[in-house]
């Protein structure tokens, strides 16, 4: 066994052990934590396989936003998620035959793409590009269209994100900062002389008795 198998062999161990607690913690910030081991395991064992951009992908989108944002929200919230929790060892048999069903199923569908077939033998000049730039070549000639639509459709996501953010509600309070900074100290500020409503008492003639 060589040293690369061995890595393979320990990142997916570790790989496995992360994505049982994941969903085993009580913690929910915990089962987060496992999660960002777990995506940094899978890419390990992308590096292991040479392919350099989906482990980079990995790491800097999932881990670097996505995970980080999601550990931040459920720190903010301080979800209480004991009583989720109870019954879970309930239903494990249940989870357990569904899971297995669900592998079976995908296992016979894929079975064709399973095979091993004989990859097409590359160029020095190929060679020499990296798996990126290989990639990046095959995106951008072969699978152009499907790549603008899919960049259309996450800006139509944005968008309504934005959209759906910045609507107007009736329940909330809010201040126009442009109204803010055109405000003078006379339009807040006013002095106003009131009279006085009670007459001050007359002073006796003569003085005290």
């Amino acid at each position: 066994m060589d040293t690369t198998t061995a890595l393979f062999y320990v990142f997916s161990a570790v790989l496995l052990l992360a994505g049982l607690r994941v969903i085993t913690a009580r913690n929910t910030v915990h089962a987060t934590l496992y999660l960002v081991l777990a995506f940094f395991s899978a890419a390990c064992v992308w590096m292991l396989l040479e392919a350099e951009f989906l482990a980079i992908v990995l790491v800097l989108v999932y881990v670097g936003a996505v995970m980080v944002l999601f550990l931040f929200v459920v720190m903010m919230l301080d979800i209480r998620s004991d009583q989720f929790r109870e019954g879970f060892w309930k239903n494990v048999p249940l989870a357990a035959m569904v899971g297995v069903v669900i592998a079976l199923e995908l296992a016979f569908v894929l079975m064709r793409g399973f095979q091993p077939t004989q990859a097409p033998a590359l160029d020095a000049k190929a060679q020499a590009m990296g798996n990126t730039r290989l990639l990046g070549i095959e995106l951008y000639s072969h699978y152009l269209y499907p790549l603008q639509i899919a960049g259309v459709l996450l800006l139509v996501a944005i968008v309504a994100a934005i959209a759906l953010t910045l609507r107007r509600r009736k329940d909330a309070r809010y201040i126009d900062p442009a109204v803010q900074v055109r405000v003078k100290a006379a339009d807040r500020l006013r002095v106003v002389k009131i009279a006085p409503v009670v007459e001050a008492p007359a002073a006796k003639e003569g003085g005290a008795s």
